[in-house]
C-alpha cells in the first residue's frame, strides 16, 4: 500500500476539501518540536510564543510527559466513568490541595467545564438563571457558553441562545454591582481576559465581585482556562487577590496536550449534585490525567513558578521600554507570561511577517498580538522576538512608487 502525501501542498488540499471550515488556517506546517521551538516540514525552527493557544505550557517533548506517555500507552486508554482508575484520582488529590478548593469534576475541554459549572449553579441557586459576565469575554463555543461570551460576532450568528446573560465593562465596578440582582445565579470571570485583548482584571474588581455574589447569593466562578496553572507566575492567576471563588474551570494546559477539563468547586457547590444528574464519556480519562498529573507536578514547584515570574516581570519592563520609543505600540497588557501587545494597526499582518522571521505568535482581536509561550520559554527567545517586533514596527514603508519601478 503506498504511503499518503504528506509534502504541505497536499496536506493543505486534503484538509480543504474534508474538514469543515470552522478556521481559517495559516499556510503552517508544524511536524516536530523541542522545549519551546517547533520545526516545519522543511526543518525550518521557529520559538513558540503561542503553546497552541495556552495548551502546551511544557513545550515539545518534555522528558516527563514523554515517560509519562510512554508508560500509559502500554495501559488503558479508556474506561468508563462507572469503575475507577488511580490517574484520575491522583490528578484531582493534586488539584484540590494546590487550590484549597474541595473537590474536582472532569471534562475533555474548557467549553464543558463552562457548561458543567453552570449545570451545577442551577442546582444551587433554583430558580435564578441570570449569569453576570464581561464584554469581550470567551468561555466557548457551545450554546451555554457561547451565550455568555460577550463577544457579539460569536453570539449573533446562534441566537436565540440560552437566555440570562448579561454583559458589564471589565473593572467597572459601579457597573458590575448594578447588574448583580437577586435574580443572579452566577458572575462568570476571566482574572485576565485572553479572547478579548489580554485584559487583567484589577484585584479591587475581583474583591467587589466576591462582595456582590455574596449580597445576593449568588457564586463566583473564575474561568482560568487560558490564564490559570503557571501561566501568571502563580498557579491560580486568582492567588494574591484576596478572594476565593466559589469555583474555577481549568483546560488547555492541564491535559499535556491531550483533550482534558476541570471544574473545581469548594464547599457551596461540592455536595449539590447527585448521580445522573450530569456526566461524561471521556472526561477524565486515563492517559490525559496521567499527563495532567506530571504538567501539575512540574508547574506547582515554587522554583518553576518564580522563574516564570521573574521572566515576566523582565518582559513586562522590555516592553514598556519598547513601546516608550515605538510609537505604533499603544498599550502593553498581561501578567507572567500572558501578554497582549495592542497596536495601531491590525495585528494580522505583523503576525505573518513574524512567522517569516521564524516567531509563532497569536491574535486577540483586530490590533492586539497575543502572546502565551511555553512556560519553559528561554530568555533568550524573548530578547530575539523584541528586536525583531522593533525592526518590524520601525521599517520605513516603501512608497507605492519605488513598488512599480
Amino acid at each position: 500500500m503506498s504511503q499518503p502525501d504528506l509534502s504541505p501542498s497536499a496536506v493543505a488540499a486534503r484538509d480543504e476539501k474534508n474538514i469543515l471550515g470552522t478556521y481559517a488556517r495559516t499556510p503552517f506546517h508544524p511536524r516536530s518540536g523541542s522545549g519551546a521551538r517547533l520545526f516545519d516540514a522543511d526543518g525550518k525552527a521557529y520559538w513558540d510564543l503561542l503553546a497552541g493557544i495556552a495548551v502546551n505550557a511544557l513545550g515539545y517533548n518534555h522528558p516527563r510527559l514523554v515517560a509519562a506517555l510512554t508508560e500509559e500507552a502500554s495501559g488503558l486508554y479508556h474506561i468508563s466513568n462507572l469503575f475507577y482508575h488511580p490517574a484520575q484520582g491522583l490528578l484531582a488529590e493534586k488539584l484540590v490541595a494546590a487550590s484549597g478548593l474541595t473537590k474536582v469534576f472532569f471534562c475533555n475541554s474548557g467549553a464543558e467545564a463552562t457548561e458543567a459549572v453552570l449545570k451545577l449553579a442551577r442546582l444551587k441557586t433554583p430558580g435564578r438563571f441570570k449569569v453576570v459576565s464581561l464584554e469581550e469575554s470567551f468561555h466557548g463555543r457551545t450554546f451555554a457558553a457561547v451565550s455568555i461570551t460577550g463577544h457579539a460576532p460569536y453570539r449573533t450568528p446562534f441566537e436565540p441562545l440560552v437566555p440570562g446573560a448579561e454583559f458589564v465593562p471589565a473593572n467597572d465596578i459601579p457597573a458590575l454591582e448594578k447588574a448583580v440582582t437577586p435574580d443572579t445565579s452566577v458572575i462568570m470571570l476571566e482574572p485576565i481576559q485572553g479572547e478579548g485583548g489580554v485584559i487583567p482584571l484589577t484585584d479591587e474588581f475581583l474583591k467587589a465581585a466576591r462582595a456582590a455574589a455574596d449580597r445576593v447569593g449568588a457564586l463566583l466562578v473564575l474561568d482560568e482556562i487560558q490564564c490559570g496553572l503557571g501561566r501568571t507566575g502563580k498557579l491560580f492567576a486568582y492567588e494574591g487577590t484576596g478572594i476565593v471563588p466559589d469555583a474555577v474551570t481549568l483546560a488547555k494546559a492541564i491535559g499535556g496536550g491531550l483533550p482534558l477539563g476541570a471544574v473545581l468547586v469548594g464547599p457551596a457547590l461540592a455536595d449539590v449534585i447527585k448521580p445522573g444528574q450530569h456526566g461524561t464519556t471521556f472526561g477524565g480519562n486515563p492517559v490525559a490525567c496521567r499527563l495532567g498529573y506530571e504538567v501539575l507536578s512540574v508547574v506547582s514547584e515554587p522554583r518553576f513558578l518564580a522563574g516564570v515570574a521573574e521572566l515576566g516581570e523582565w518582559f513586562r519592563k522590555s516592553l514598556l521600554e519598547l513601546k516608550a520609543r515605538c510609537p505604533a505600540i499603544q498599550d502593553v497588557r498581561g501578567r507572567g507570561l500572558m501578554w497582549g501587545i495592542e497596536l495601531d494597526r491590525p495585528a494580522k499582518p505583523l503576525i505573518r511577517d513574524l512567522m517569516e522571521r521564524g516567531f509563532v505568535a497569536g491574535t486577540a482581536r483586530e490590533k492586539v498580538i497575543r502572546l502565551l509561550p511555553p512556560l519553559v520559554l528561554p530568555k533568550e527567545a524573548l530578547v530575539e522576538f523584541l528586536t525583531v517586533l522593533e525592526e518590524l514596527l520601525t521599517a520605513v514603508p516603501v512608497a507605492p512608487a519605488e513598488v512599480s519601478k
